[in-house]
Formats: structure tokens, sequence, C-alpha cells
């Protein structure tokens, strides 16, 4: 008889006699342990490759034990220790199933938290370069600057993301779709850059300098997602309006 996945990280176990089970059984093996759980986030773990239930013919999911133990060892690694799913699926890839995962100690002077170091400036390029790259005159740029879809970076200069800013409005543009019109869009932009900056900001201060090493790596892997969504979301409003 399958059990719910109980331990601390990379103990967890879970029995069976050979027996697949549904995803609903799964969830109720794991919400124990973690109440937030939900059958969408078992998919999306399955969807980046971190697990991969079997199938039936008609297609439904089934789980092993070892599949619902390194569900509860992904869970666990994001929980207790904000990795990145990315590190996860490498530490999950380099043991055997059931093998303790050995996660780094955090370093003997980790009770002060040192500043994070200064990171390096990106390439800049400055107003007539990002005309250039734009294929716009000074008037467009002004106009989009005072909507506020592109500003200069402090210290003055564009970085590589204003340029790719710059270049998607004019495309836009020769579409008829003018910087008003792009207000929505920048205004969403800068709402899901709030959402992932309040998951990423506890791991910048943690006190372990492993887990603040992965807040980068982390704020990636949402922005990304945040992408994704969005383009799906359009994709699936198109289709709505174009049945």
């Amino acid at each position: 008889m399958l059990r719910t996945p109980t331990g601390g990280a990379g103990h967890g176990t879970a029995d069976s006699a050979g027996r697949l089970v549904s995803i609903g059984t799964v969830l109720t093996l794991l919400r124990d342990e973690f109440p937030d759980v939900t059958i969408s986030k078992i998919r999306f773990l399955e969807a980046e490759g971190l697990v991969e239930p079997r199938r039936t013919p008609s297609g439904y999911r089934k789980f092993s034990a070892e599949d619902v133990d390194r569900l509860a060892r992904i869970l666990r690694l994001q929980r207790d220790h904000y990795l990145p799913l990315k590190v996860i699926r490498e530490q999950l890839d380099g043991v055997a199933p059931g093998e303790p995962i050995r996660i780094p100690a955090p370093s003997p002077h980790s009770d002060a938290v040192p500043e994070a170091p200064e990171r390096p400036s990106a390439a800049r390029v400055g107003r007539e370069e990002l005309l250039a790259a734009a294929e716009v005159d000074e008037a467009q740029l002004a106009e989009w600057e005072s909507y506020g879809l592109i500003s200069e970076a402090s210290g003055g200069g564009f970085d590589a993301e204003s340029v790719t800013v710059a270049r998607l409005v004019a495309d836009l543009g020769r579409f008829g779709l003018e910087p008003r019109h792009l207000r929505a869009m920048k205004a969403a932009a800068d709402r899901e850059a709030g959402l992932v900056e309040q998951v990423v900001a506890p791991l910048r201060r943690h006190r372990n300098p492993q887990t603040r090493a992965h807040a980068e790596a982390t704020m990636k892997e949402l922005a990304g997602l945040s992408v994704r969504l969005h383009e799906a979301l359009v994709q699936t409003a198109l289709g709505v309006r174009l049945r």
C-alpha cells in the first residue's frame, strides 16, 4: 500500500507493490506535508521534465512510488532551500532513487550576511546607436520615452533590453500600434515584475549564501514562465475571437 512520503530532504519514501496510482491519489499523498500542492503544480513539474509518469493507452497519468518520492523531494528542495527547478533537476539526476541529496553547507561565516557583489555593468549603447538599431528618428524615441516604454539607465545610455524593446515597439508601429496603445502592456509588465520581485526578495535576504546565489536564477526562471504564460493567454484570447 502506497503511503505519503515523509522525512527530511532526500529521505522521503513511498512504498508500493508495483502499484501505479492516479494524479489525484498523488495529490492526496502529498498534501499532508505540502498543503498548497495542486494538480496544476504536478503537471507543471512534469512539463518541466522533473518527473515522468507513465501513461495509459487512453492518456491518463499513472505514478509509481518512485515518482511520488521524487515529487516530494522536489517540493522539499523548493520549500526548504528555495532552489530553482534547473538546480533541483541536476541534484536529483545525480543521485540514485532513495539516496540522500547533499545540500552544500553554508559558509561558517554565514551569520553575517555579506553584501552582494556589485554586478558588472552590462554593455550600453548611446542614443544615436539606439535610433539606428530601431530604425526610428529622435521624435519617435522621445514619444516612447514620454509613455514610459523606454528610459535611459542610471548613469546614461540604454541597455540591451532597451534596444530589444525599441525594435519591438518599432515593429508594432508598422502595424499601426502607437505608443499610447502599448501603455497597457507596459503596466502589465511592471505588475509582473513586482510579483517576481516578491518571490525573489526573501531569497536575497536568506542567511544561506547558496540560497542568495540562486536568487537571480530563480528570477530568470520566473520571468521566463511569466513570458510563456502571457504568450499563451494572448494566443488563447485570439483563438476565442477568431472562432
